[in-house]
């Protein structure tokens, strides 16, 4: 097969990192359960904690190849993903600084776990690169950002990470999730190490959890010496699922981003919406920014209901939307940050970080954009009258 590089995203999404079936020349992947393998007269010794089983090898390769990296890896979890990258890049006196506004699960491992091992670190006053540089120190190892960030919608500036970080001699690390390798690909602009909730858009079906790593093979071999003792592997089932929803990758995105704007500019002209969080929008702060980094601007929007309609009564009148936890599935769905993500987070944390309680973060599926439309339409009507 041709360099992956040199193939299109459809075809990349496809057929780069098959197991190819040569006992009976299936046309999907053989999936292979076994979680224990020879170890005498083999090339590799394979155990499924160690990241190498056929299945697993595979799907790293289809993950650096969407990321235009080297290398990936896969993990059961986001978090496991993301607490992973961290640990095999800091130590005991090390310092990171953190952008202010990321996903809750990772503020809380921060806030939580790095203190039990000597781990310094800050959060920027905002997404602007003006507010990294003050908090760099001479003990600074990472540089953590997250765009679009979860749940605001927040863009920050790729390319001017990278270029400070490489400056000052720092791994640069990003949550990709909402963006998604359709739409941005941030080791195009220098970025060390790509992070992404593979439940989400990757896995794309609302059934499977699963983290992705991609990064140059030195720093992947870095996060593989760490994950094989902190074990967060993925099952062999769940890999084989994986790899299958990755082949409608591009055109499930495509769609709901096509949605997404459609969705943004009827929320933004709606008298009965305050405020819509949207990168595709004009209107976004950071819209020209978001142009010059991405692809598409993802099927992933917040917004705030006008005063006096409960976002919660909103939302369990919705008859089509679902209420739901997770995001990025073919389905569109909604979710109260301030009661999920964002939980752990005081309510003065989550007001500092722009979080109010009838903040609503919109997942845009595949459906037709007018039943989504008369379904919030429905959904207002019935709050207003309750």
């Amino acid at each position: 097969m041709k360099e992956s590089k040199k193939l299109g995203i459809n075809t990349t999404c496809v057929h780069v990192g098959e197991v190819k079936d040569e006992q009976f020349k299936g046309a999907v992947s053989p999936m292979y359960m076994a979680t224990s393998y020879a170890f005498d007269n083999v090339d590799v010794k394979r155990y499924p904690r160690y990241f190498n089983t056929p299945n697993q090898e595979a799907l790293c390769r289809k993950i650096a190849a969407l990321e235009h990296t080297e290398d990936g890896l896969i993990f059961s979890s986001g978090m496991a993903a993301i607490s992973t990258a961290m640990l095999a890049f800091l130590k005991k006196g090390d310092h990171v600084v953190i952008q202010q506004v990321i996903y809750g699960g990772t503020y809380n491992f921060v806030a939580t776990e790095f203190e039990k091992y000597g781990i310094e670190y800050s959060y920027t006053e905002s997404d602007k690169i003006e507010d990294f540089l003050p908090l760099l120190k001479e003990n600074t190892k990472v540089l953590y950002i997250e765009t679009p960030s979860n749940p605001l919608l927040g863009i920050t500036d790729i390319k001017a990470i990278s270029a400070l970080a490489k400056e000052k001699g720092i791994i640069t690390m990003i949550d990709n999730t909402f963006a998604s390798p359709i739409n941005q690909n941030p080791a195009d602009f220098g970025i060390d190490v790509v992070i992404h909730s593979a439940t989400k858009y990757m896995g794309g079906h609302s059934d499977i959890s699963a983290g992705a790593i991609a990064a140059s093979k030195e720093h992947i071999e870095l996060i593989w010496k760490t994950g094989i003792n902190l074990g967060g592997n993925l099952s062999d089932f769940t890999v084989w699922m994986l790899e299958r929803s990755l082949k409608t990758l591009n055109l499930r995105v495509k769609e709901q981003t096509r949605n997404a704007q459609i969705m943004a500019e009827y929320l933004e002209n709606n008298p009965n919406i305050d405020r819509v969080y949207y990168p595709g929008l004009k209107s976004h702060p950071q819209h020209e920014l978001a142009k010059s980094q991405m692809k598409g601007f993802g099927a992933m929007m917040s917004f705030e209901l006008r005063e006096g309609i409960d976002a919660m009564k909103f939302q369990n009148a919705l008859e089509l939307i679902k209420p739901s936890m997770s995001l990025a599935g073919l389905e569109s769905t909604t979710v109260s940050p301030a009661q999920t993500t964002h939980a752990l987070l005081s309510e003065e944390e989550r007001l500092s970080r722009g979080i109010r309680d009838g903040l609503i973060r919109f997942s845009v599926g595949i459906e037709e954009a007018e039943d989504l439309i008369a379904d919030i339409e429905q959904a207002i009507r019935a709050t207003i009258r309750s």
